[in-house]
């Protein structure tokens, strides 16, 4: 997949690239997204929750990048190293063919405190190019001040919080903020840059040629070694491991968390302020990516974050149940939220804003998520502990007193709380999954108990979740609203995919949400949800369209939804949050739910389709 782009500048003469327009690299600590004209424009050091290096993409004046390109006229098309997550932008010109390769080496092992290091490594391909380099960090996201010490080929950012260090094999330049450097490669020539976070007993150290390439060639190794154990041998294998590929770039390997995205604040509507810091570890999102991995065969993965959880579950129950929805990628409960007025916002859409504010909030759905990649780990992966039921036996037995109660929901609403059927729904799947384990395996359980409340709740659902007047399922209690969370009723089993209440339900849902395949989550008009604005189609939503049309035996529909869902991918096949109105990337990049939900769609329907 490519992407060409004429000319060696911000696309439509904008300060921004579209969002599309990016690729990821990482070395499962934090990321970095390199844009199709060379630059890196957003980076944070050393960790994906760490305050930005380079964040251009949220400020184009103030908020830094590492500019490579070309100085002459240039097409540039952008692909990854076949599967690996190395990226090659590769730059046309009248004269010549080069290309920058940039990558992070993995480090071994999972400490915290490992060497981390930027690796981006130009090479002349035919004939010869001129380019140049500007090196502008804006740390602690382009409030802290720096200053530069050039030493030769060495370049020393510091800052109050942290020293950065720029080795490069061409000559380099300083204007005491920024550092510069012009150089002309011939066919077969190549200049390398490495940038190194310095700490206490980690020194600045060259990048030369030979070590580049060794690193390259390691970094190469461990991605291609990763994806052979993929299970995955369907018809859409190129876009279901690019997708694997981008849920193991957004693990935390010293803790096994999963990110929702690497990114804050990238906008679901264009100048609006649905603007928000993915870049922690929701219980919800990062159990369904346990599901994925699990389906591909990557047990390790799925067991790491069983530990992370397992370490989250030890404490007793607080006002929003045994679990937040969402910690810090080393497990920290406090994520605040502050808004950064300093940066004007992707395009213009602010505030800018780092932090969480939901992790105050009730968000009952989590619950079921948790259980059933628990589940799914005890069925496909390895059979959980004695302590590790004990744990899921603490979380069954308070749903049993708390799940009849108001919550904000899946979709985090700032519009207070409701009686969400989409949270009735997975709390059903918490208690029957856990019922299911018990059963299997003659675990000890209330299971009278439980039984009780699972009928309970899967009473209510069908007598104050379902509009008579509407035949379809709904967003609340006793509502007519649609919303598409209902979606997951028939994957998560609750009720038969070709039952009729479902088929009126998948009827509704494609005529007032569904636009050309795509889906949106629900109507902000007739379902406030104490934002303004509007926002596009979600993407996740538009995979388990995909699942529910393939489980209710609408295979024709399914396959043309999912092919036509995977055109709107960017050149990378990486994908956003959202899709806007004119098929743009919105929302944070890329995200991880997004990547999940494809690969359980090409999955199960690979399955139908036989």
């Amino acid at each position: 997949m490519v992407f060409e782009n004429a000319g060696s500048g911000r696309a439509n003469g904008s300060r921004y690239l579209p969002i599309s327009e990016h690729g990821l690299i990482g070395d499962l600590r934090t990321a970095a997204l390199v844009g199709t004209n060379g630059t890196i424009d957003w980076y944070c050091c050393p960790r994906f929750d760490s305050p930005s290096v380079f964040a251009s993409i949220l400020d184009a004046e103030r908020g830094g990048s590492f500019e490579l390109a070309a100085e002459v006229p240039t097409r540039t098309r952008q692909f990854y190293f076949p599967d690996t997550n190395v990226l090659i932008t590769r730059f046309f010109a009248a004269d010549g063919v080069a290309e920058i390769q940039d990558f992070m080496p993995i480090i071994d092992g999972s400490r915290e405190e490992a060497r981390h290091r930027l690796i981006r490594r130009v090479i002349c391909v035919r004939g010869s190019l001129p380019f140049r380099a500007r090196v502008a960090p804006r740390f602690g996201y382009g409030a802290e001040p720096h200053s530069v010490y050039l030493r030769g080929r060495e370049a020393i950012f510091e800052s109050r919080s942290m020293t950065l260090a720029l080795t490069a094999t061409a000559p380099l330049d300083c204007d005491n903020v920024d550092v510069w450097s012009s150089f002309k490669l011939l066919e077969g020539e190549s200049v390398v840059f490495a940038l190194d976070q310095i700490t206490d007993g980690v020194f600045p150290r060259a990048c030369p040629q030979a070590e580049a390439e060794r690193e390259f060639a390691a970094t190469v190794r461990f991605w291609r070694h990763w994806l052979a154990d993929s299970r995955y041998h369907g018809r859409w294998r190129e876009m279901v491991h690019r997708s694997a590929l981008v849920l193991k770039l957004l693990t935390y390997i010293p803790s096994g968390a999963i990110v929702a995205a690497p990114t804050t604040s990238l906008p679901e509507q264009i100048g609006g302020e649905r603007n928000w810091d993915y870049r922690y570890v929701w219980v919800r999102d990062a159990a369904f990516c346990v599901y994925a991995m699990l389906r591909l065969g990557f047990t390790s993965e799925a067991e790491a974050f069983m530990g992370f959880l397992s370490e989250r579950g030890t404490g007793s129950p607080g006002d929003t149940g045994p679990l937040q929805i969402m910690y810090g990628i080393d497990g920290r409960c406090e994520l605040p939220e502050q808004e950064l007025s300093h940066l004007e916002g992707y395009l213009g859409s602010a505030p800018v804003r780092v932090g969480n504010a939901a992790t105050g909030q009730l968000q009952l759905d989590i619950y079921g998520a948790l259980i059933d990649s628990v589940y799914l780990y005890d069925k496909w992966g390895q059979p959980i502990s004695s302590d590790r039921w004990d744990e899921v036996s603490a979380v069954v037995e308070w749903l049993c007193d708390h799940w009849d109660q108001p919550d904000e929901g899946v979709w985090e609403t700032r519009g207070g709380r409701r009686n969400f059927v989409y949270s009735r729904l997975m709390c059903w799947v918490a208690v029957e999954r856990a019922m299911r384990m018990a059963t299997r395996r003659g675990l000890p359980a209330d299971l009278p108990r439980w039984r009780q409340s699972r009928d309970a709740i899967y009473r209510q659902i069908m007598r104050r979740g379902w509009s008579a007047e509407r035949q379809t399922f709904v967003q609340s209690l006793d509502g007519d609203v649609l919303d598409a969370s209902v979606l997951m009723m028939p994957m998560a089993k609750f009720v038969s995919p070709t039952d009729p209440k479902w088929l009126t339900t998948l009827d509704a849902l494609t005529t007032d949400l569904v636009s050309d395949s795509l889906v949106y989550r629900y109507d902000p008009a007739s379902s406030p949800d104490g934002l303004r604005g509007t926002e596009g189609t979600f993407s996740i939503c538009s995979f388990w369209y995909v699942e529910a049309l393939a489980r209710a035996g609408r295979l024709e529909e399914a396959r043309l939804a999912f092919e036509k869902m995977l055109t709107y991918a960017n050149h990378l096949g990486l994908y956003a949050e959202e899709i806007g109105p004119t098929g743009e990337q919105l929302g944070n990049f890329p995200q991880a739910f997004t990547h999940l939900s494809l690969i359980s769609a090409a999955f199960n329907l690979d399955r139908a389709l036989g």
